[in-house]
């Protein structure tokens, strides 16, 4: 009985930990919001605006739905071109609310650039682990491959 009490109480310590350990790389909002806010900060200067669309929030609306509506693709994944131009809005795609303005940059205009298309594929792979620490493997493997389009 002894020895199972031990085993079991193991076992507990071993799942307790684990299950730390696993959490223990995921960013907290707040820094994810750092993570965000630096590469915007890096990368902003290089981005074109010039042609860009306003889009205002409205409650259903995802960046996904109006990365496609804008880009007329079925690649939901060009939204880190919204928020890095509309990063003095909200930093964390995950958090658009309704009533915030968004500017959606020319996608052509910025691949059509070979300065800003290099800086748009470096500018991916770092939004790509952002995405890692937040746990989302999906969107990181998606923005990876959308990268290494570029």
């Amino acid at each position: 009985m002894k020895k199972t009490a031990v085993g079991l109480t193991g076992l507990v310590y071993m799942m307790m930990a684990f299950s730390c350990a696993s959490t223990e790389d995921q960013f907290t909002q707040e820094e994810a919001n750092a993570a965000f806010e630096e590469i915007y900060n890096t990368f902003r200067r290089d981005l074109i605006l010039e042609g860009a669309k306003k889009h205002i929030v409205v409650r259903g609306d995802t960046l996904s739905a109006i990365t496609r509506s804008n880009y007329g693709n079925s690649n939901g994944y060009y939204f880190p071109l919204i928020m890095l131009a509309s990063s003095e809005v909200v930093l964390d795609p995950d958090l658009i609310e309704p009533g915030m303005q968004l500017t959606i940059p020319d996608l052509q205009k910025n691949l059509n650039s070979d300065k800003a298309r290099a800086q748009m594929k470096k500018f991916f792979i770092q939004i790509a682990g952002v995405y890692d620490k937040k746990g989302d493997e999906k969107t990181r493997e998606r923005l990876k491959d959308l990268a290494a389009l570029f």
